[in-house]
């Protein structure tokens, strides 16, 4: 590794190599010359004078690339596609005067754009079904461990430990659900020319409106598309850019809430995230154990939301058929986009396969708070014993608030059961009281929610990506 110029975090920390091969310069030219044969072959095939041992001889050296002839070429003449057209030509004289016939440099660009995108959707698909199946069972088997639920982060009405993961897992199913729709409705630029009007072809054709509409067609299908969006400028709209941003930025908005939450329950002391045998906490406190794979979810992810904002404002401001300023924003915010995404995910994999779970400690602040909660159940059971319900509720309205004074102000123990047991206005024991301490009695239909949910919603999702699962993830440090 050099280490005297700047190396990216997302590469060097961060993202999977399979993730950065799909950026690589190595993807895209070889997507080039893909390209370049698929619409040699479509000339071909509609009856442009092109001949199979030309298509033969590209096919020969597609995997071939002649990088040093290309990078020459280019500080001569300083342009990138023509400079590979160049050295592609060199390797295939035959086929040299028939590469990139009647195309445009946004011919390969866009189109590559478009190809590497979609690659990388479906590897966020992969690794986001595979998060979403690791909560899946998380919840199944904490579905029915009662724990304090949190509103504005102050007690509230006890939930279950599962149900709280399927929030978080509810979020990533719509994730997923915008995730799918944006790959499926995902097109090709096609071959159109310089302005998008086809000019070109229609000189090559001697004008034939038939036989170019099968241009498109023909193209997308040789490159695994189902069709090429209609109509463009030069480029693709850069709208779709925009759409591709905000589908990684809803997946990082849920990562960064899931691991919110994460790191304020490793606080609590009642989950923790993994924590390795010889990691450090921290320099200077050797006890300490820092949620520091959900502090960097939350990290990256801000990245990724932030970053969904490059797209939009370059498609907003792109000019008629073409402007170029969209080119250097888009070389960084779409690959990194990708890239924190990708780290983002293999982090969430990792955490939630190895969450941690204190039932003890979880026990203990419930209990804590129970006799708060309780107080409804307890109020009915003593106007069932002949009480005034009006007179019973401002009793333990006062009685709740000098527990609380005893709590927060003494540093004692929640008394609000012995309090209530000593006012003969409750007719109840102490005895009786406890017995209404029991937590599942108050988390409500959580465990049949969680049920629910997993067979009815996630079940069918991790059925019809059934070929996506399996992955563990691998963290670089």
């Amino acid at each position: 590794m050099s280490t005297d110029k700047y190396q990216s975090p997302l590469s060097e920390r961060y993202a999977s190599r399979e993730m950065q091969y799909i950026f690589s310069p190595d993807k895209k030219f070889r997507t080039w010359r893909k390209l370049w044969i698929a619409l040699a072959e479509t000339e071909k095939e509609l009856g442009l004078p092109i001949t199979q041992e030309q298509i033969d001889e590209l096919k020969a050296y597609q995997d071939d690339i002649n990088y040093e002839v290309a990078k020459a070429r280019e500080k001569e003449v300083r342009h990138d596609v023509m400079s590979h057209v160049y050295a592609y030509g060199q390797q295939c004289p035959k086929a040299k005067g028939i590469i990139h016939l009647g195309a445009t440099s946004c011919y390969v660009g866009d189109n590559t754009d478009i190809i590497v995108m979609t690659e990388a959707l479906r590897l966020v698909q992969r690794k986001l079904v595979n998060v979403i199946a690791e909560l899946s069972r998380f919840a199944e088997r904490y579905k029915a461990l009662p724990t304090l639920a949190f509103t504005h982060f102050q007690p509230a009405q006890p939930t279950t430990v599962g149900k709280r993961a399927t929030l978080w897992m509810q979020e990533f199913c719509l994730d997923l659900e915008d995730l799918n729709h944006v790959i499926s409705t995902m097109k090709l630029l096609g071959s159109k020319g310089t302005t998008g009007t086809q000019a070109s072809f229609l000189e090559l054709f001697d004008g034939d409106q038939e036989t170019i509409d099968k241009i498109d067609p023909m193209i997308a299908q040789k490159m695994g598309f189902a069709q090429c969006y209609p109509v463009s400028g030069q480029t693709y709209s850069r709208k779709v850019d925009t759409r591709v941003l905000n589908v990684l930025a809803g997946i990082a908005a849920s990562a960064h809430k899931m691991s919110n939450d994460i790191r304020l329950l490793q606080h609590l002391k009642e989950v923790e995230e993994p924590f390795e045998k010889s990691q450090i906490g921290s320099s200077a406190m050797a006890y300490k154990r820092n949620p520091m794979r959900s502090e960097r979810i939350a990290s990256l992810s801000r990245y990724v939301m932030v970053d969904a904002l490059n797209p939009a404002i370059t498609s907003a401001a792109q000019w008629f058929e073409r402007t170029l300023d969209d080119s250097a924003n888009k070389r960084l915010s779409i690959p990194e986009g990708f890239l924190a995404v990708d780290g983002i995910l293999d982090l969430c994999l990792n955490v939630v396969d190895g969450l941690v779970v204190y039932p003890k400690v979880i026990e203990k602040r419930l209990m804590a708070e129970l006799p708060f909660m309780a107080t409804e159940n307890i109020m009915m059971d003593a106007v069932k014993a002949g009480g005034d319900r009006q007179e019973l509720h401002e009793r333990i309205r006062e009685l709740s608030m000098e527990a609380g004074k005893n709590v927060k102000v003494n540093g004692r123990e929640n008394n609000l059961l012995e309090l209530i047991a000593a006012d003969p206005a409750f007719n109840l024991s102490l005895e009786d009281l406890k017995k209404t301490m029991e937590p599942s009695r108050y988390t409500g239909r959580s465990r049949e929610q969680v049920e629910c949910f997993l067979n009815q919603v996630v079940a069918p999702i991790l059925k019809e990506h059934e070929a996506l699962l399996g992955m563990k993830a691998e963290i670089n440090v």
